[in-house]
Order: C-alpha cells, then sequence, then structure tokens
C-alpha cells in the first residue's frame, strides 16, 4: 500500500508539472500578440516583460514545490514522521500539549525551510520587474508578527480541538465542527480590526469626488457597506488589487493605494461594483454554507478514518502512533483524493466572477468601465493574458482576463 500510495502521489505530482509545463508552452506560442481591447495600455514590450515575469515566477514556483515535495517524501515515506512523533511525545505526558508541539514545531520548519524562497521571489524577482517596495526591516517586522499571529492562532485551535476530543471520543467529530465555524465567523469580525491593521494602515478614500461616486453607486446598489477603505499597499508592493473583508456589520472594501493611482474615477466604481456584485449575489454566504456542509463531511469522516486501525499501515507506520502523526496522514491522504476535486472548485468560483461582473455592467450600465479598469490591472501586474485553457479550467478561480474584457465588451449597449 505504501508503494501504491508514492505513485500516486507521483502521478498527481507529474500531472501538475505537467500543466506548468503546457501552460509555459502555450504562452510561447500565442503570447507575442496583444489582445484585441488592450491595444492602448499594453504594446509588444509590456508584454515581453509580462512573459518574461511569469516564466521568472512558474520557475521559482516550480523550484520551491519540487523542494517541498522532496522533503514530503522524506517525512512520510522514509519515515522521519515516526522519529519525529517519538521526540515530540518524548517532551510531555498530555496529549494536549504534545499537539500543540507536534503541529507548531511542524509549522516552524515548514516555514523556515520556505524562507529561502520567499526571499528570492520578493527581493529578487519581484523586485526586478518593480514591483518590491518592502524593505528587508519591514519584511522581518511583517515575518515575526505573522509567525507570532499564527503561533497563537494554532495553539487555541489545537488545544480547544484536542480537548473536545479527550471530552468527547465517541462525538467529538460534531463539537469539532462547531466549533471551527464559530471560530472561522468570530476571525471574520474581528481581522479586520485587530489583525489586518497590524500589517497595514487603512483610511477613509481621501478623494472627496471619488467617495461621493461611491456613495451613489452603494445607494443604487442598496448595500450598506461598513466602509470603504484604503489601504498603503504600495509600502510593500506595487501590485493593485481590491477585496472585500469582515461581515454583517463590519463589512468594508478595501482599495489598495495603488490601484486608486492607475484608475480612474469610474474604473475604481466598477472595479467595486464588481465586489459589491459577490455580496448582492449572494456569493459570501453560499461559500460559507459549502464551507461548512464539506467540513461537516469532512469531520465525520475524519473521525471514521482516524477509528481505522489499518491507517498507519498505508505507511508501513506503528499502530501507536500519536493521534497528531495520523491526523498528518490523513491529510496527505484526502489531498490525494481530493484533487480531481480541483476544477469543480475553481469552475464555481470563475461561476461567481462572472455573475459579478454583469451585475457590475448593470448596475453602472458601462460594462467598458470595468473592462478598461480589468485591462490596466493585468497591465500593471504583469498578468498572464495568454494561459492554456486546460491549465486555466483546472487551477483559475477568476476567468481569464482577455475572456473577461470580450464578455464585458460584448455587454455594451
Amino acid at each position: 500500500m505504501k508503494i501504491l500510495l508514492f505513485c500516486l502521489f507521483a502521478a498527481i505530482t507529474g500531472f501538475t508539472y505537467w500543466l506548468r509545463h503546457i501552460n509555459l508552452q502555450h504562452l510561447k506560442k500565442y503570447g507575442n500578440v496583444v489582445p484585441e481591447g488592450f491595444e492602448q495600455v499594453v504594446d509588444e514590450e509590456k508584454l515581453k516583460r509580462s512573459s518574461a515575469y511569469t516564466f521568472d515566477s512558474s520557475r521559482l514556483g516550480l523550484w520551491s514545490s519540487l523542494f517541498d515535495n522532496v522533503i514530503l517524501v522524506l517525512f512520510l515515506f522514509c519515515g522521519v514522521i515516526g522519529v519525529y512523533d517519538s521526540w515530540i511525545g518524548s517532551f510531555s505526558s498530555s496529549s494536549v500539549i504534545s499537539a500543540i508541539l507536534f503541529f507548531l514545531v511542524m509549522t516552524w520548519g515548514s516555514t523556515l525551510l520556505g524562507i529561502p524562497f520567499d526571499l528570492y521571489g520578493t527581493f529578487k524577482i519581484e523586485a526586478r520587474y518593480g514591483f518590491n517596495t518592502t524593505t528587508a526591516r519591514i519584511w522581518s517586522i511583517d515575518f515575526l508578527k505573522s509567525q507570532a499571529i499564527t503561533a497563537v492562532l494554532l495553539t487555541l485551535l489545537v488545544g480547544v480541538i484536542f480537548s473536545l476530543i479527550g471530552w468527547s471520543p465517541e462525538h467529538w467529530w460534531i463539537w469539532v465542527w462547531g466549533f471551527m465555524g464559530i471560530f472561522s465567523l468570530f476571525m471574520m469580525f474581528i481581522s479586520p480590526y485587530i489583525i489586518e491593521p497590524l500589517f497595514n494602515s487603512y483610511e477613509p478614500v481621501a478623494d472627496s469626488e471619488l467617495q461621493g461616486d461611491i456613495q451613489t453607486m452603494m445607494e443604487k446598489a442598496g448595500l450598506k457597506v461598513g466602509k470603504v477603505l484604503q489601504m498603503d499597499a504600495s509600502k510593500r508592493s506595487n501590485h493593485s488589487n481590491a477585496y472585500f473583508t469582515g461581515i454583517g456589520r463590519v463589512k468594508r472594501i478595501v482599495l489598495y493605494d495603488t490601484l486608486i493611482k492607475q484608475m480612474s474615477n469610474a474604473e475604481i466604481v466598477a472595479v467595486l461594483a464588481h465586489e459589491i456584485g459577490h455580496w448582492k449575489k449572494g456569493h459570501i454566504w453560499k461559500r460559507l454554507v459549502w464551507a461548512e456542509v464539506m467540513a461537516l463531511a469532512g469531520s465525520w469522516l475524519s473521525f471514521k478514518m482516524l477509528e481505522w486501525q489499518g491507517l498507519p499501515g498505508l505507511l508501513n507506520l506503528p499502530a501507536e502512533i500519536s493521534l497528531p502523526a495520523k491526523m498528518v496522514l490523513l491529510g496527505f491522504v484526502a489531498s490525494l483524493v481530493m484533487f480531481p476535486l480541483s476544477p469543480f472548485s475553481a469552475w464555481r468560483s470563475r461561476c461567481h466572477e462572472r455573475e459579478a461582473d454583469s451585475f457590475a455592467s448593470e448596475l453602472t450600465g458601462k460594462p467598458e468601465d470595468l473592462a478598461s479598469a480589468l485591462i490596466k490591472m493585468s497591465a500593471e501586474n504583469l498578468s498572464n493574458l495568454f494561459p492554456h485553457p486546460f491549465y486555466a479550467d483546472f487551477y483559475y478561480s477568476h476567468p481569464p482576463v482577455v475572456e473577461r474584457v470580450q464578455s464585458l465588451y460584448s455587454q455594451k449597449s
């Protein structure tokens, strides 16, 4: 079974690398002609830089993936997990404390091993293409903050989950599912006020004319959003974006300051209309409900699988390995089993994005404004304008930008 599991892992990994390959080959073949509608923003030089950025980023991603997979093979298939499990178990007789240490140390180890790739991506590739604006000091402070937050949250989650398992050995799966659902909602409420401000500064949109245009658009949509804020994204990167955060009374729309500098007011309003479309079309709550349904099913299946005596034997591990080690093994097996569902998840997300685009077009009455915004955003971010269709179907959470632009222009009255 161990050999079979390894072969399945190797096959899936090889397939993902093949997808990378055909995506880059597609870019090589078709990425030298400016798409229709992009001519005013994208020239041949910009197209070359976009292709080069895609190739460099993909190459780094490939090396990072190869390194991660080597570590994974060593950890799971070469017996390191058993040694690690025994070492962690020697520190405490408490199952809760041992579980916290197990996941904390493993997370820290994975993070430390990934630092060289993160640094190279930030200070070499991102800097080479004019995106990086962060400094070593800012990067270091962000890293320490993120690790502290991760440690606190992971300790809380693992501590409560394993306490629930000890308290209710036969029904812990339902209690854990309920706790995780409440915790997720709690994080959606507090993140905009506590966690996000630890990394960026937020303030109301400074342009009074833009504020008026946004207010008019939101009144037309019949939506009350807590705040529309601009974020000092340029402190770390020149990439541009906008996003929806929070839930209920604390929901807010955040604009990167780089996006505000790059676009006209009409284009910014169109981007906001797209984000509002996600809320008005019910995408937020639909995703939450779907996630909770899947989490409930996953929690019950995990309970059953962790009870199965044959689980450790899948990797020829002793039956007495700890519950955290079994969870890691189960998570690995689940990732292989769930892999074929990746295109379905991406397809659902793309459907939501198309609905949000259509909503924005109807709300503003000017689909060309959103099309123009998408063109500018893709040009400024050096996005790949020519992804392989199969690669996009498998991975893209948004329709390819050229497809979105063409669809928007077709909606012009």
